[in-house]
Formats: structure tokens, sequence, C-alpha cells
């Protein structure tokens, strides 16, 4: 690190709209790490629906100056006292915790529970595009019991949380039936869904042993009728509040998803669970068993806009921000 190099990051100053609700602070120094964190120098960050729309919710745990971000891969470059198994220099990405400050920054630091380790053939670039959606995919799947060749329908699949779950559930022996737009079918079919339908029901013609609903809570509700006794519903996106079908009637079980649970409630199983499944699916990445789309990348100072950005229809698959020269003001 040069003598010279300030760490910085993008504080939340407002919450009208995320393009507005980021401002550039110097810090006087590199964070320290508390016994069981590290310190990560972020090379990139992944943008994230999840970003956009915590800044405009303005959590009451987020003081002014609260740097935002969930998703980020870059080197270690300090250790908390307790902390093993890692080293400096050492290739990682993560997903923070929402209660801490995050990844739009030179310097983030991380719980090294959270941290998977990045194989050497897998470029950084991509590494930080994936936890996020990669491990929500992930967790999704785990919520549902194997049964090789069972009907499972995936809601708002041509996102990348759509993408990652087709793969893993063809590769589980589902039947997978994608709904998204026409746009994706082409591309969903080749990563494994057997049947593909637009945004509508009349073309079903079977019930499912799981849905898997990226979309909300009204739509994933929406998606009962389609279930099978005794089935899962998984809402990606929101949870239900209330049971969509009466008592005792289909007996469907209800699943939502939340990878921030593991910084709350997480037992150290649990944590050694998930971290050997992300670098087990980061090693898929890297040997190309698992496709992954190649992310748009944007520098730094483009922060605010690529934030934006994801607020629209016509957003980029996956957004990427270089942070590699962001400390030198380069």
């Amino acid at each position: 690190m040069k003598q010279t190099e300030r760490p910085i990051a993008w504080g939340v100053v407002g919450k009208d709209r995320p393009a507005i609700a980021l401002q550039r602070k110097n810090l006087n120094s590199i964070p320290t790490p508390g016994p069981e964190d590290v310190v990560i120098r972020n090379e990139y960050i992944g943008l994230n629906p999840v970003d956009w729309k915590m800044i405009r919710n303005w959590p009451a745990n987020w003081n002014i100056g609260h740097v935002p971000g969930v998703d980020g891969a870059g080197t270690v470059l300090r250790l908390g006292e307790n902390v093993k198994g890692l080293i400096p220099g050492q290739r990682v990405a993560y997903h923070q915790d929402l209660y801490r400050d995050g990844s739009f920054a030179s310097h983030t630091v991380v719980d090294n529970r959270a941290l998977l380790k990045v194989p050497d053939t897998l470029p950084l670039l991509l590494a930080a595009s994936l936890p996020c959606p990669l491990m929500t995919a992930w967790q999704a799947i785990e919520k549902v019991p194997r049964r090789p060749e069972a009907n499972v329908l995936i809601t708002g699949a041509g996102g990348m949380v759509g993408r990652f779950l087709i793969q893993l559930a063809a590769q589980r022996n589902y039947r997978v039936t994608a709904m998204a737009s026409p746009r994706h079918h082409k591309t969903i079919r080749q990563l494994g869904a057997e049947s593909v339908i637009a945004w509508d029901t009349q073309s079903l013609k079977t019930q499912f042993f799981a849905v898997f609903d990226t979309v909300n809570a009204q739509h994933a509700a929406s998606m009962a009728d389609w279930i099978e006794a005794n089935g899962h519903l998984v809402c990606i996106q929101d949870r239900l509040e209330t049971p969509p079908v009466p008592a005792f009637d289909k007996a469907i079980s209800l699943h939502e998803v939340a990878l921030n649970a593991l910084f709350r409630v997480g037992t150290d199983r649990q944590w050694a669970q998930f971290r050997q499944a992300g670098e087990d699916l980061l090693t898929m990445v890297a040997h190309e068993n698992l496709r992954a789309p190649e992310p748009h990348i944007e520098d730094m100072a483009a922060l605010p806009d690529a934030l934006e950005e994801l607020t629209t229809q016509d957003r980029p698959l996956k957004t990427v921000i270089d942070v590699r020269h962001f400390a030198n003001g380069e």
C-alpha cells in the first residue's frame, strides 16, 4: 500500500433517491479489525437490488455517514487476533452484515466467518458479482428436500438469482419450469430449464413440488394454487405474513430467505456450512460448471448513477464497481 493512500468511502447522507444518498468521504486511517474481523482491501464491489432498497428504507440503525454495500471482493489486509486460516494478501469475496459499514469503500471490516476464499482461476471482478445472488440461490434450494424428477417452478428466472437457481435445481435432477420475459427464454433453456413460460399461468399444465418466487410476496401468494399437496413455497423477495391457503388444506410449507440471518443468530456450524458451500460454488464457477454472466463494469466515480440505474427496468443484469484506484484518487 502506498504511504499516501487514505481510505475513502461513500457514506449515506439522504434517502430520497440512491443517486443523491451518497457522498464521498476521506477517512483518517485504515480501519482496525475486531478480534474476529478481517480488513479487506476492496478491488471490486458488486451492486445488488438490496443496496438501493436499504438506502431508500433507511434502517433505524444506520447513522449519518453509514457506508452501504453488501458484496465485495479483494485481498486480506489486516487480521483480528482470533482469526485463523487466512493470511494477508489472500483473495476473498464476501457478503457483508447489513448492520455494519459495507463494501462501498476502499476498505471494509468483515466478520471472518463470512469470507469466501476465491480460487486462483476466478477473476476477482467476477467473484465480486456473486455472493448475494449465488448464496441466495443456494439458501433457497437448500430449503427444499431433495426429490429427483420432481417438478419445480422458478419465477423471475431471467435475473441473477433465478439463473443460478435453474442451474442448481437442474443439477439436483429437478424438472425445472422457468417463468421469465421472452427475451430471457433462450438463455434460461441453455441453463437447464426443461420448460419456459412468459409472465402468465395459462400455459401451466402441472402442479409443482416447489415454487421459488423471486418477485414479491403478492406474486408468491398467487402461485399457491400451483403447488401440490405438502409442497413448498420459497419466497426470495419479501415474505408471506399470512398463509396463502386455508389451514389443513394443501399443507404447504412456507420458506423465507435471508442471508443476513446468520449474522444475528448463526452458529459456528452454520457458518462453516455457508463458507464451504460458497467456496464450492465459486470453484464451480471457476471451472465453468456453473455459468455466471459477465458483469457490466463501472469506475467508483460512477457509483451513484450505477446505483440509481439499478432501480430501472433497463438496468444491466449485473454491475460491478472497480475500486482498485479509488483510494489513491486516480
